[in-house]
């Protein structure tokens, strides 16, 4: 194997990592508000979804090997015309929007550790803002060492909720709560659903598998096999932890406690120290999830400047990185001080099923040029489209700031790119002789 090739191990790493950042710490407490005892099919749901979005990017990835990813499919199927530049540039701001949800998830579990104030609230902000800005620094600092960073995190986060898993079933055996998981409890089918789509975020991280698709060690095999077993197996994480956090705490409790509710959900089992066993688990893997998607989401804004869907100013360094990487930064401070978690989670959520309904559209498109069966793509993209109105129609009864922020980054993602495409335009035909 070559010096800077990536093995299958590794591939599997970075889809697992990109999915088991910080969405599971973030947004269980918010997928219990929603779904109740149906909480473990809510997570199977969305986990459905991404395996089927998944068939797209294997043969995608396979097609087009290129280190932009999602922005270089998206280009292949619809050119690059306003439609994709904004689309693009939706993926670069749902990025910032997960940056705002890893570091909201960061806020919410470090007082329980450490108190800087006598508000709980004001220590949210201390530490939501602080670890953006401590990040972004390690960024400017060295891509080494978020690199070391990310590779350690993957290994001790996962011991951690496999402990938790295996501790958790045990400790349910003769445990009366674990009826809250029987149907009775269940709400509605379309409410189940709607429930998975706002937590979808929770499964978007396997995309980051299409940057690292030109450097996979044997491409044609590899790169399926990475895609499914990453998602399959965080379909069954993500199930489990359901289950043994719905079957330990009644829903009061999850309620009060639901943005550390992993953490709480370790007290039944483990008293004290569980509970501080998972909330250090949750800094760290909110913390490497923060360090790499702000690489990423960097790299994003890059690839759209270079492809020319944004004005080549982004092209420029800052203490030698892309411009991108402060914008980025500075746009998640911002969105994290201003917005709630279900608002975060509902624009993470729309902007990402939009987006991975674009990508199936292209593979349903593209599929004679991509050796791809038409069917799939044409499902992943079809129920992309109604997992968007069932999340809207849901989330307008309950959340309509979330839908207002989501459907306003759609409107301003179009508007900047129309203008941008315009003056450039207007520019090639002034300086025509």
């Amino acid at each position: 194997m070559k010096k800077n090739q990536i093995s299958l191990k590794d591939a599997i790493s970075i889809g697992i990592g990109g999915m088991v950042g910080g969405g599971i710490f973030a947004v269980l407490g918010l997928a219990v508000s929603l779904a109740k005892g149906g909480t473990p099919i809510a997570f199977l749901f969305a986990g459905l979804l991404a395996l089927v979005t998944s068939y797209s990017y294997v043969k995608l990835s396979k097609a087009y090997p290129d280190r932009g990813g999602t922005v270089k499919f998206i280009n292949q199927g619809f050119g690059k015309t306003i439609f994709s530049g904004a689309i693009n540039n939706l993926l670069w701001i749902s990025y910032i929007i997960m940056l705002s949800l890893y570091a909201s998830a960061f806020g919410s579990y470090a007082p329980n550790l450490f108190q800087v104030t006598a508000s709980k609230s004001l220590d949210f902000h201390i530490y939501a803002s602080t670890i953006i800005i401590l990040a972004t620094t390690i960024n400017y600092y060295s891509l080494t060492v978020v690199g070391k960073i990310e590779s350690y995190a993957v290994v001790i986060k996962l011991i951690i909720l496999l402990g938790f898993i295996g501790i958790g079933i045990y400790g349910l055996i003769g445990n009366p709560t674990i009826e809250q998981l029987s149907v009775s409890n269940w709400e509605t089918p379309v409410k189940l659903f709607a429930g998975g789509m706002v937590i979808f975020v929770a499964y978007e991280g396997f995309e980051l598998i299409a940057n690292a698709a030109p450097d996979i060690v044997n491409p044609q095999k590899n790169i399926a096999k990475a895609y499914y077993i990453s998602v399959i197996f965080v379909i069954f994480l993500y199930i489990i932890i359901a289950l043994v956090t719905v079957g330990s705490l009644p829903f009061k409790t999850i309620a009060t406690a639901q943005d550390y509710v992993l953490a709480e959900a370790a007290k039944p089992m483990l008293g004290k120290a569980g509970f501080t066993i998972i909330t250090i688990a949750a800094l760290i893997s909110t913390f490497s999830a923060i360090n790499a998607s702000l690489y990423g989401g960097s790299r994003v804004n890059y690839e759209i400047a270079e492809d020319d869907e944004l004005p080549h100013h982004f092209l420029s360094k800052f203490w030698n990185q892309p411009v991108g990487l402060l914008i980025t930064a500075i746009s998640t401070l911002v969105l994290v001080n201003i917005l709630n978690l279900e608002s975060i989670s509902t624009a993470g959520s729309i902007g990402f099923i939009l987006i991975f309904g674009i990508v199936n559209y292209t593979g349903f498109k593209l599929s004679g040029t991509i050796k791809a069966n038409r069917t799939v793509p044409l499902l992943g993209f079809i129920l992309c489209m109604l997992a968007l109105i069932i999340l809207i129609d849901q989330q307008i009864k309950t959340n309509l700031t979330g839908i207002y922020v989501s459907l306003g980054i759609i409107i301003i993602c179009f508007l900047i790119e129309w203008i941008y495409k315009k003056n450039k335009e207007t520019k090639q035909v002034k300086s025509m002789p």
